[in-house]
């Protein structure tokens, strides 16, 4: 596909938004947690707020209970495929440029306390880099627009070695209890800091943790690995019973709940460091 496209600029006088990118490796409750932070910043009135679910497996919008109808890998992959389509999707006297800016513009998905933005996947096999560029411009066009974006990067380091994210105020590492986890996590974060993403502040969330308590040999690593500590999530019954259901979190959590309570603790703190 040889079009370009070009979303990366922002109006002058237009503020960044405070954004903030949460990382972990896979199945530590890093997207659960997130969801449940864009629900707390909803409440607390902090918008308007981009939720950007960065990763080709996405699932953010299943925390959150939002439909999805179209990623950017799926317009990407519709607009791929236009030239060889009789009769092309595209309307007649628009350009292939206009009409990828108008369906990625579309890919914006407007909900009543927050916007979001998925980055899917393209088909098959083969490298993200394309669908990865335009998460990057959609993110960097509709900045000014929102005081806070919360990002949910995928497993592992891709977005912060790729530059995904260029401006980062805060990141929120989230491990389970685990010295494995916690080496995870202590690696994204001797990454941030070779990539000069120079956020304003980066914390550990440690999520799962039996009863609230973390033992001494985590507490040891988390020394270690030269981390911040900004909040230990109990393990709950009833996040595990509605992801067993299928139901979004972030709405049928209870809000009296001990992960509920933690998570903003910790929220708190990095919102004013």
């Amino acid at each position: 596909m040889s079009f370009s496209i070009n979303f990366c600029d922002i109006k002058e006088g237009f503020q960044v938004a405070y954004t903030i990118a949460v990382a972990g490796k896979g199945g530590v409750g890093k997207t659960t947690l997130t969801g449940l932070m864009i629900q707390y910043l909803c409440e607390k009135e902090k918008g308007p707020i981009l939720a950007v679910d960065a990763d080709a497996n996405s699932n953010l919008n299943e925390v959150l209970g939002v439909e999805v109808e179209a990623t950017l890998g799926d317009i990407r992959e519709e607009i791929a495929k236009a030239e060889m389509t009789d009769p092309s999707p595209i309307p007649a006297g628009m350009s292939k440029q206009d009409y990828a800016a108008f369906r990625f513009n579309s890919a914006l998905v407007e909900e009543d306390d927050y916007d979001m933005l998925v980055m899917g996947r393209t088909q098959g096999s083969g490298c993200y880099c394309y669908v990865n560029g335009l998460l990057t411009a959609q993110v960097a066009r509709l900045s000014g627009q929102y005081q806070y974006i919360v990002v949910d990067n995928e497993a592992g380091m891709e977005h912060i070695s790729r530059g995904i994210l260029p401006h980062v105020d805060a990141v929120i590492l989230v491990s389970d209890c685990s010295r494995r986890g916690i080496q995870a996590v202590g690696r994204i974060a001797k990454l941030v800091k070779e990539c000069k993403l120079n956020p304003k502040v980066m914390g550990l969330i440690v999520n799962r943790a039996p009863k609230g308590e973390l033992n001494d040999g985590i507490r040891e690593e988390i020394g270690n690995q030269d981390l911040d500590l900004i909040g230990v999530v109990p393990h709950s019954e009833d996040v595990y019973e509605l992801d067993c259901e299928g139901k979004p979190t972030s709405v049928n959590l209870p809000e009296d709940s001990p992960v509920r309570t933690a998570l903003v603790r910790a929220v708190e703190k990095v919102l004013h460091s």
